[in-house]
């Protein structure tokens, strides 16, 4: 590192964001920017830790320590180089990532961990900026064709990392345009839809190849994909969302979350809805269900979109502001989290449980509720409904943003017969990837359940060394 008292003389700078009233008024990323001498000075605060516990909170093991210093020293073209070793698609992480690494970060036991995070974004919008980044073509073709269904995170990481390996990669997506959920269901706001773009012109360049309006196991039968490749790669995400199953659930103006997030998305990339019902937030009391990433979201979108009033709640109870971190660190805590969509405008209501919707005319007026507790009974935490506590919410549209319970099963998985866990994810060994079918192998949410971008990423190379392995008998790609 460059000087061992940086982290005392430095103080943790972040990004800011443009004033709430202004970014209401656009769907565009409103982060700006760290100038970079202060992101250098950032760099400099890392104690390049003789144990670096951020290496443990990162899921695609970025080696973090290094790139700081090379970025302390003003030696940027290096970084991109060992940033770019581990991680794919650091633009992606770099905006929507919650940062694992910072929570693991030793400084972050005196709530001040290095800005990892915005470092990162740092370094690869630079090597953008500057023409370093440019096709890694393969010097030879190894003639095995690999097909991959879904062009989210972990279709794309693994199809680039084959790619580079000299197979001949066919990415099959169902929608209009690449990118999966990083397209469809991330917010323009948080992820610019022209930061995937860019990148997938990379991939072109290296020999991807990209098929869209391709829906597997429904317009193309997926046994053809099996038979006309060397190896076929799953990779089409957790997108079967948890429901709600209350009395009212029925009327109109109750819908799942990614409907919704999806929607606006195509409004923005000027695509059609498919037919589908406008669902809209404008003029309306909104309520959200679920307090997660999705959640906030829908919270950001509806704000955009001119909602009346916006309520968000939680079954769980309200975090803590700080965690217990002699108890937690470096591990991730349970604490409350403020998302800038919730700075926009929102009322964030805890350990609730919706009991029921009515209305008019088959049509949503109301949302019942109730408070809850919870104790834990042998181990096992149990919900408990308060008595007397029981409320009613104004409520025109209602958002279902309380996760994904497991891929969708119709078509694709069902036609080829692959077994699944008890989840109800595709069943695979992180050792090798392989699926119950021959030939056939899965990564991402579709293996692993719902996750984050940077678990994707990590998965998508890990696969494509396990299918480099089984096509070629060893490998030369990176974990």
């Amino acid at each position: 590192m460059r000087s061992p008292r940086a982290f005392l003389d430095f103080e943790r700078q972040d990004r800011s964001y443009l004033p709430v009233e202004e970014r209401l008024e656009h769907y565009h990323e409103f982060a700006i920017p760290l100038k970079r001498k202060k992101v250098v000075r950032q760099g400099a605060r890392c104690m390049d830790c003789g144990t670096p516990y951020c290496h443990q909170g990162c899921p695609v093991d970025n080696l973090i320590p290094d790139w700081n210093d090379l970025v302390s020293q003003n030696r940027w073209r290096e970084a991109i180089e060992v940033l770019h070793s581990t991680n794919n698609f650091p633009e992606f992480t770099g905006r929507v990532c919650p940062a694992p690494c910072e929570e693991a970060c030793t400084l972050n036991l005196h709530d001040a961990p290095v800005t990892i995070k915005t470092i990162e974004y740092t370094i690869i919008e630079r090597a953008w900026k500057e023409g370093w980044i440019r096709p890694q073509i393969p010097a030879r073709r190894t003639g095995r064709e690999v097909a991959i269904v879904g062009s989210g995170p972990a279709g794309l990481a693994c199809a680039q990392q084959l790619a580079r390996a000299g197979h001949k990669v066919t990415v099959f997506e169902k929608n209009a345009k690449v990118g999966g959920l990083l397209r469809y269901g991330i917010p323009d706001f948080k992820l610019s839809k022209s930061a995937i773009d860019r990148r997938l012109s990379q991939m072109q360049a290296e020999g991807v190849d990209f098929q869209v309006n391709s829906h597997v196991g429904t317009d193309i039968p997926a046994r053809r994909l099996v038979e006309e490749h060397n190896a076929v790669v799953l990779a089409g995400g957790c997108e079967q969302p948890r429901d709600l199953a209350v009395p009212g659930r029925e009327l109109d103006g109750i819908h799942f979350a990614m409907l919704f997030l999806t929607q606006q998305n195509r409004r923005l990339g000027r695509e059609s809805l498919n037919g589908a019902d406008p669902v809209t937030a404008e003029g309306k009391h909104v309520i959200v269900i679920g307090g997660g990433d999705t959640g906030a979201d829908c919270v950001g979108t509806a704000n955009r979109q001119g909602a009346a009033s916006v309520t968000q709640l939680e079954v769980l109870p309200r975090p803590p502001e700080r965690p217990d971190k002699l108890t937690v660190w470096p591990n991730w805590p349970t604490r409350l989290r403020t998302s800038s969509s919730h700075e926009e405008g929102c009322e964030r209501r805890w350990a609730v449980a919706t009991t029921a919707f009515s209305g008019d005319d088959g049509g949503l007026t109301k949302l019942h509720a109730v408070q809850v507790d919870w104790t834990a009974e042998n181990g096992v935490w149990q919900m408990q409904q308060i008595e007397g506590s029981d409320f009613e919410l104004r409520a025109d549209l209602v958002l279902l943003a309380m996760g994904f319970v497991s891929p969708v099963r119709d078509g694709l998985l069902d036609s080829l017969g692959v077994e699944l866990d008890a989840r109800g994810n595709v069943r695979a060994e992180e050792t090798d990837y392989q699926t119950s079918a021959p030939g056939v192998f899965t990564a991402g949410d579709m293996r692993r359940g719902q996750s984050l971008v940077v678990w994707a990423i990590r998965e998508g190379r890990r696969c494509a060394r396990a299918v480099d392995e089984f096509l070629m008998g060893s490998s030369n790609l990176p974990r």
